[in-house]
């Protein structure tokens, strides 16, 4: 064997040897939810991976079927909102807190990478720790003020993150220019309720 044909021969086992000991590509592990208003139908993709609490809560009222009557009822504007920053999202969930499951420990962007932008679905909290699926929001467009380390929260833990939606922005938007004149038992919150909520006829796995 020439000294070429050598070269050639070491080079391809090199590349072989590479190849086989290459750590594998693992893609995010989803799962699609289509959420059915009576505004029109969108689809989230949910994090199961990097937010396995957050989506985990999620998921639980789907499987449970406690969103099939749950509503969107605040929408958030520049023209309305109150907080710092200025945030735009629309909020919906469960209008019977007795029927809220457990709340779950707050998964930070920091720990899940997921950021606030347009399109991502985050719950909703008082105290870190007092999220979950019984109240969720919709990010209109990129919302970095939601994220770890901004200030929205005085505590500077954002918001957990957990998924986007992946079909039917459109009908998201639609609901975020809605008249939102409803009263309100918050001066927070006033100018921000729904006149006529969004009902969520389904929500389930595809």
């Amino acid at each position: 064997m020439n000294s070429g044909n050598l070269h050639c021969l070491v080079l391809l086992l090199l590349a072989t040897i590479s190849t086989f000991f290459q750590a594998p590509v693992i893609a995010d592990e989803t799962v699609e939810i289509v959420l059915e208003t009576d505004a029109g139908n969108f689809v989230v993709e949910v994090y199961t991976d990097r937010a396995p609490a957050s989506s985990a809560s999620f998921m639980a009222y789907v499987d449970a079927g406690l969103y099939d009557g749950a509503v969107f009822y605040r929408t958030v504007r520049k023209d309305n909102d109150r907080g710092s920053p200025i945030i735009e999202v629309i909020q919906g969930g469960l209008l019977d807190e007795e029927l809220a499951l457990e709340p779950v420990a707050h998964e930070s962007t920091l720990f899940t990478g997921i950021r606030h932008t347009d399109s991502t679905i985050s719950l909703a909290r008082a105290e870190p720790g007092t999220g979950g699926g019984a109240a969720f929001f919709i990010c209109i467009g990129d919302q970095p003020g939601l994220d770890y380390g901004a200030s929205r929260n005085p505590d500077g833990l954002g918001f957990a993150a957990f998924g986007r939606i992946i079909e039917g922005m459109d009908v998201v938007r639609a609901i975020h220019k809605m008249d939102a004149s409803s009263p309100s038992e918050s001066e927070y919150t006033n100018g921000q309720m729904l006149t006529e909520p969004v009902r969520i006829d389904s929500a389930r796995r595809l």
